[in-house]
Parts: C-alpha cells; sequence; structure tokens
C-alpha cells in the first residue's frame, strides 16, 4: 500500500481534476475512475496523484458531450489511438449540430414571420440588412452504370423537379428492391413543399421512406430464392447469406429553398459548397459504428475487409428508421448522391475535383463514373448530381 502523503483525499482530488465529489463517486460506481484506497470502515476515497491525467481526460470528454460508455473506451486507448476517437465522434457530433442548426434557423425564420412558405429564401447581407426574397431552383443529372467487373446494374438513380435518389441494391432481388425503393419515393414529385411546415416535411420524408420499406420488403418475399445470387451489390450481403436482399437509400427533397434528407445504408450524400466537399450522411456499416467508437481510424476503414457490411437497410424488416434532416439552399451548392461503387473507390479529393470543374450536371455525373472506371469500377455506379441556382 502507497504512504498516505502519496495520495489526495477526494476533496482534493476534486479541486484538482475540477470534477466535484458526487461525479467522483459515481465514476467509481461505474468502473471509469476507481479510487486507489478506500477506508474499510467509513468508505472515504483517496487518490493518487497519477490519476489525475485520467480525471482530467475524464473532465475534459465530458464537456464535450460524450456518452459515458464511449469516455470508458477512450481512456482505455494509447493515445494515438484515443486521439482518433476523439476526432471520429467529435466530427459525427459536428455533422449533426451542423444539421440540427440549419433547421433551428429555419424555424427560428418561421417563427418571426420572415417566411411564409418553404419556397422562399431569406437572410441577411453582411451588414446586417434583410435581403431580398428570391426563389432557387435546381438543376440536375442523373446516370446510373454497371461498371466493369459485375454483369447486371442493381442501382437505380433517379433525378426530377422535387425528387433527387439513389438505391444500390444488393442479394437476388437487389436491382427489383432498388428501383421499388425509388417508385415508392417518386410520388413526393407532386407534393406541395412549399405549403409544409419543416417538421412535416421531413415527417413527409420519413414515411414515405417507410413506405419505400414495405415496398422492398413486398419485392424481397416475392423473389426468395430467385436470381443466382452473384451480384450482391454493396456488401451488405457478405455474411448474411445468398437469400438476404434489400437496398440502401438516399434521397433529397427539393422544397424551392432547402432540401429534406432521408437516408439509409452506405450510399452517400455529399454537398460541394465555396470549393469545400461535404459528406452530409453517415454510413450505416458496421465498419463505421468501429470507427465512432473509436476502435478503428477512418483510414483503416477505407481498407477493412467488412467495410460495406451494412448495419441498416430497406429490407423489409421494422428496424430501419430513415436518417432525416433538413439543409438550407444556397446558390452555387452542389449536391452529389452516390452510391459505394463510387465513394468505395474513387478518393473524396478527387470527387471534389471533378465536382468543382465540371460544367453542368450532366458533365459531372459523366466524369465521375469515368472516375469510378479508371479505377476498375469493381461495383455498379451511380450519381446524381444538383446544382442551386438563382431562376436566370
Amino acid at each position: 500500500m502507497p504512504g498516505r502523503g502519496e495520495l489526495l483525499s477526494i476533496g482534493a482530488f476534486a479541486r484538482a481534476s475540477r470534477l466535484s465529489p458526487k461525479a467522483l463517486r459515481l465514476y467509481d460506481e461505474l468502473g471509469l475512475l476507481p479510487p486507489a484506497q478506500v477506508d474499510p470502515v467509513n468508505g472515504y476515497r483517496r487518490y493518487r496523484i497519477a490519476q489525475l491525467e485520467r480525471a482530467r481526460l475524464v473532465a475534459w470528454l465530458r464537456q464535450l458531450g460524450m456518452p459515458l460508455a464511449r469516455i470508458r473506451d477512450v481512456c482505455e486507448l494509447a493515445p494515438g489511438p484515443a486521439a482518433e476517437a476523439v476526432a471520429a465522434y467529435w466530427a459525427r457530433t459536428e455533422a449533426d449540430t451542423a444539421a440540427r442548426r440549419e433547421l433551428a434557423a429555419f424555424l427560428v425564420n418561421h417563427l418571426r414571420g420572415k417566411g411564409t412558405s418553404m419556397d422562399t429564401h431569406t437572410g441577411r447581407t453582411p451588414a446586417g440588412q434583410p435581403r431580398a426574397r428570391r426563389r432557387l431552383e435546381i438543376r440536375y443529372a442523373a446516370l446510373s452504370d454497371t461498371g466493369l467487373v459485375r454483369e447486371s446494374n442493381q442501382d437505380t438513380a433517379y433525378a426530377g423537379e422535387r425528387l433527387l435518389a439513389v438505391a444500390d441494391g444488393f442479394g437476388g432481388a437487389g436491382a427489383s428492391a432498388g428501383a421499388a425503393a425509388v417508385a415508392a419515393l417518386r410520388g413526393l414529385e407532386d407534393f406541395d413543399g412549399g405549403a409544409l411546415r419543416p417538421g412535416d416535411l421531413l415527417n413527409a420524408l420519413a414515411d414515405a421512406a417507410r413506405e419505400a420499406n414495405r415496398s422492398v420488403g413486398e419485392v424481397v418475399a416475392a423473389g426468395s430464392g430467385t436470381g443466382s445470387g452473384s451480384d450482391t451489390g454493396s456488401g451488405s450481403g457478405a455474411g448474411a447469406g445468398t437469400d438476404h436482399a434489400g437496398t440502401t437509400l438516399t434521397a433529397l427533397l427539393w422544397t424551392g429553398s432547402h432540401l429534406a434528407l432521408a437516408h439509409v445504408g452506405d450510399s452517400r450524400a455529399y454537398l460541394l459548397r465555396d470549393g469545400g466537399l461535404l459528406q452530409i450522411t453517415h454510413d450505416h456499416t458496421h465498419v463505421w459504428s468501429l470507427v465512432e467508437e473509436g476502435r478503428l481510424t477512418p483510414e483503416e476503414a477505407e481498407s477493412h475487409p467488412q467495410r460495406a457490411l451494412l448495419v441498416r437497410a430497406l429490407d423489409g424488416g421494422t428496424d430501419c428508421e430513415p436518417e432525416v434532416g433538413l439543409h438550407e439552399a444556397r446558390p452555387g451548392d452542389r449536391y452529389l448522391l452516390c452510391s459505394d461503387g463510387l465513394s468505395g473507390v474513387v478518393p473524396a479529393d478527387a470527387v471534389r475535383d471533378v465536382l468543382a470543374g465540371a460544367s453542368d450536371p450532366g458533365q459531372a455525373v459523366r466524369d465521375l463514373v469515368a472516375l469510378a472506371h479508371e479505377a476498375g469500377a469493381p461495383d455498379n455506379v451511380s450519381c446524381v448530381v444538383a446544382d442551386v441556382s438563382v431562376p436566370g
């Protein structure tokens, strides 16, 4: 046992670590920060000075809002992997916050009466003066390609005046599953986005995604046991057997000033804004869940043998709640939806360069598919590109 002089009382340790005695007792109960010594008579806790580093790390991670279970995992890692875990957690937090920030900003403007519908675009000049409302429009193009290895195309790409969507089918009925998912959303082409409040808009898109899941379930049930199973499309079929079929779905619904997002799986949505490329969806894959938990780095995930194993997809099941979000559109924005036949083989920097350099959406989708071909195109490749502009 160390001498008493090498230990701090719980009060002194709390002051040094900037954690309250109440928090220290909680972390002891959770096994996150157990004391070095507990008096067997009165239960009084004492801590080693060497424990301050871990305690301060816990305090900092709590300030970030990191859950206690994840903090425990981070504290057990070496400094390098711990840094990667914190970076991955914060990247996810920033992405979630950005989506909520845009929705909050719209709600504030809506409630203050600055806009009567979602078909107007309002804001302020740098001087703080209101600028004129203006309606925006999108120009779009879609392209789906079989690639250089697969015998058939199980992807579906769609672009219309309201709806943009990419689905990546897998399993024997994958092609039909992807087509059914997109078809279930096409009814949204006729809806009046300007008449809906933002919450109603997101609900409408989420409901349509759930309807798409039901449609996929019917297709999968009807096609059960059919098809060769040779084209498993997205690697989600790995480990699930050739009879397992379904599809990913990533869709954007245009309102005139905003784009509502619904997303399930590992197809992706990107935003090119002011020269920077931002991925606005999260991959629902086993490997990405390991990144978020700090057990893999993003670089390790890129080459992981199970990188395409999905943890969420449309397959007719009951646990496929879509990820939804609302994004304010700005003139000059360029959006990309793509299957992992592009994102899995073409580096993000190369995608950004093509998006920044293409003269129009049609040229962009052709150039992106060409990039996938240059990389061997081992999977089907689908892209949808949409530009936001002020009507000229």
